[in-house]
């Protein structure tokens, strides 16, 4: 006689055991709620830690908020320091011009004043029109120098009630004196490049020193182009503003 009972522990495939159907969508949600938990805690996506990706491999770039970059685009860079030589020998040279002297010629590249680029500076450019300081400094980028010249700047109106014309002269290159000459945001007077022949109208005025810069030397000159005044000053020192309107008061009008 055939045994017609089903095996007592068999479940047909297609009858799902009483709440295994609920018990299972149950577990996976709970799965996914405590990856997700996990995921946000490490600071990464659910997908992405679903994916098995570590923070360790993600780019590490700084993060900046979209109204932060044009502000940091935007930000001027800083102006470097002037450089700093220290005390140095107060003069180291003998001027060669003196007052009734006729001021030695000359013709110099130059940085020009406002967009007009470089050129070439003559003083017989001036012969008849103006009067004409000479301000030679030893050096640019250093911070006496970076001071006197943008202070001449701030008295353009002083030097043009005297009908006098400055021309400032370095033994630096035309390049340097570009790159000074922005960094004190522009003059109104041509910069002087006495860099070749070295020092050559610095040597013909005396205003030379040993290493090959200038003296902080002034030479004032006539409309006629005749020398009025000629001094070289401390060269770690700016001279007085008061003591050029002094002497270019003398001058004839």
């Amino acid at each position: 006689m055939k045994n017609t009972t089903a095996p007592r522990f068999a479940t047909p495939a297609s009858s799902p055991a009483p709440g295994r159907a609920v018990r299972l969508p149950l577990f996976l949600a709970l799965c996914l709620a405590i990856c997700t938990s996990l995921a946000l805690a490490l600071g990464q996506t659910p997908v992405a830690f679903a994916q098995g990706e570590k923070m360790s491999q993600r780019a590490k770039a700084p993060t900046q908020s979209a109204a932060e970059a044009p502000a940091a685009l935007a930000a001027p860079a800083a102006r470097p320091a002037p450089f700093e030589p220290g005390p140095l020998k107060p003069l180291d040279s003998a001027i060669a011009v003196r007052p009734g002297d006729p001021a030695p010629n000359f013709a110099l590249p130059a940085i020009l004043p406002g967009q007009n680029g470089h050129g070439v500076v003559r003083l017989s450019d001036y012969r008849g029109k103006k009067n004409v300081m000479l301000s030679f400094v030893p050096a640019a980028f250093t911070p006496v120098c970076s001071d006197q010249w943008p202070g001449y700047h701030l008295a353009q109106e002083l030097f043009d009630e005297h009908n006098t014309q400055v021309l400032g002269i370095s033994v630096d290159n035309l390049p340097s004196l570009h790159a000074w000459g922005g960094q004190m945001f522009g003059l109104w007077f041509p910069m002087l490049s006495d860099f070749w022949p070295h020092g050559a109208v610095a040597k013909t005025y005396g205003v030379l020193r040993g290493d090959g810069t200038a003296e902080r030397s002034l030479v004032i000159i006539d409309k006629t182009g005749v020398v009025r005044f000629a001094k070289s000053f401390d060269i770690n020192t700016r001279p007085d503003l008061g003591l050029i309107m002094n002497e270019l008061a003398k001058l004839p009008k």
